[in-house]
């Protein structure tokens, strides 16, 4: 792997750091449809600029074209995922445990759905890995 390759990875932990400092952060006063709503108007915003400035393998509307149910799908999730995280820490959850414990659940209901319908492949040290996971969730959920 080149440098370049760990690129995603970076902008995807920079973008999840600033995202759970974020939500953190957002005032209760702040009807959290709301917030979703600027947050999204902002996301709009960056995404528009990537787009029309960043090299692209086709043209925008070719994009727009080809885009099947997975595009809107994603756009509903991410509001779930939005409107989850900001009620949860309203609830009291911690910063430190919210982010752990959801991503945990979502891979262990994610590797059922790889091993079956994508046919991924797991070894033996992947399942212990996932093993971890699995127990580490418990224990940070846990009082």
């Amino acid at each position: 792997m080149t440098s370049t390759d760990f690129l995603p990875f970076v902008i995807t932990v920079g973008g999840m750091l600033l995202y759970h400092l974020s939500q953190k952060s957002i005032p209760r006063t702040v009807n959290p449809f709301v917030g979703v709503i600027i947050a999204y108007a902002v996301g709009i915003a960056v995404c528009a600029i990537g787009a029309l400035v960043l090299p692209r393998e086709r043209p925008l509307l070719e994009s727009v074209r080809q885009s099947n149910w997975a595009v809107p799908a994603m756009g509903a999730a991410a509001a779930c995922i939005e409107i989850g995280f900001m009620l949860a820490y309203r609830a009291g959850w911690k910063i430190s445990i919210a982010a752990v414990a959801t991503n945990a659940a979502v891979t262990a209901m994610l590797v059922p759905i790889g091993l079956i319908i994508y046919k991924d492949q797991l070894s033996a040290r992947n399942l212990l890995g996932l093993l971890f996971c699995i127990v580490g969730m418990v224990l940070v959920v846990r009082d």
